[in-house]
């Protein structure tokens, strides 16, 4: 029998009174994948995250976890979550509240594995109000997977640790993604996203405007050449160039195709010092698509 996906989405529409926060959107996610969901503040990223959980009424549209719909996937344990606000109970013990979340599921992470994954050996006797950001973080990421769910749903979860701790967060994304699990997560970290994930989804306006690997989406973005300017050469009117720029004694070429750049540049044989040629980042191409609200479809702008 096909596996269903982990989590498909289809024709979501989600308003704020006279506002259209999510538009229309389609998402498929297999099961087992890594995928990031990026765009600026505003592009309905946490809208659609709580959508999904049925934290919000939709205006059309459908969501099903593992072929489930939302509430009963949550009840079933088949989807665990750390929200962007998400709390913890005051005047209890770290313990306590991952022992409570525990016991509302069918099935439970067995304890010491959930303390080892979480990375938070140590924590259980401490009461919730002596903790700091980042441990915060990690006692809401066990409670998101005390149901040991299949499907992991994160809204920016590395906002309050420092370097050290979001780098041994993401080791531990990419040990549960090597246990199958399939992880979805909101951020701004695009370093992290194009370090960690198998998948991107950039959203703006509450639509989807590119998806693809970060390769891909990279790919949509311009390249930059620079070389230090040779006196009395000049560099007008090359092929694809969309913008120059000089500091100091270098020049910068900002190319839509850099192949085509090269060659012209190349032709006459002339020296070119110090030549290098970058790839946009990840960032520099989200910030180009949303810019331009151009949709992509596998990276490639239609």
């Amino acid at each position: 029998m096909t596996r269903p996906p982990a989590l498909e989405i289809s024709g979501l529409t989600v308003r704020y009174g006279d506002t259209v926060a999510v538009h229309g959107l389609d998402l498929a996610i297999p099961a087992g994948s890594t995928v990031a969901l990026l765009g600026p503040n505003g592009a309905g990223k946490s809208t659609i995250v709580n959508a999904v959980l049925g934290l919000l009424p939709t205006a059309a549209g459908s969501v099903r976890i593992l072929g489930r719909r939302p509430a009963d996937a949550v009840r079933a344990g088949s989807v665990g979550a750390m929200l962007q606000h998400g709390g913890l109970p005051s005047e209890a013990r770290v313990g306590e509240v991952l022992d409570l979340v525990a016991r509302s599921f069918p099935t439970s992470w067995p304890l010491d594995d959930l303390v080892a994954t979480a990375g938070i050996d140590g924590l259980l006797g401490r009461p919730v109000e002596a903790l700091s950001g980042g441990q915060r973080q990690r006692v809401l990421l066990a409670l998101a997977l005390a149901g040991a769910p299949p499907l992991l749903l994160l809204d920016e979860p590395t906002s309050a640790m420092d370097v050290e701790g979001r780098r041994a967060f993401w080791t531990t994304m990419r040990g549960l993604a090597d246990r199958g699990h399939t992880v979805v997560f909101a951020t701004h970290h695009l370093e992290e996203a194009d370090a960690v994930a198998d998948r991107v989804v950039v959203v703006a306006g509450g639509r989807v405007i590119a998806d693809g690997s970060a390769a891909d989406v990279k790919a949509t973005a311009a390249r930059r050449i620079s070389f230090t300017a040779v006196p009395d050469r000049r560099f007008d009117d090359l092929p694809a160039v969309t913008a120059t720029s000089r500091q100091g004694g270098t020049l910068t070429l900002t190319t839509a195709d850099a192949d085509l750049t090269l060659r012209a540049l190349l032709a006459d044989g002339g020296r070119l010092p110090d030549l290098e040629v970058r790839g946009a980042s990840l960032e520099d191409a989200v910030l180009a698509l949303v810019s331009t609200g151009r949709s992509s479809s596998n990276g490639v702008p239609r």
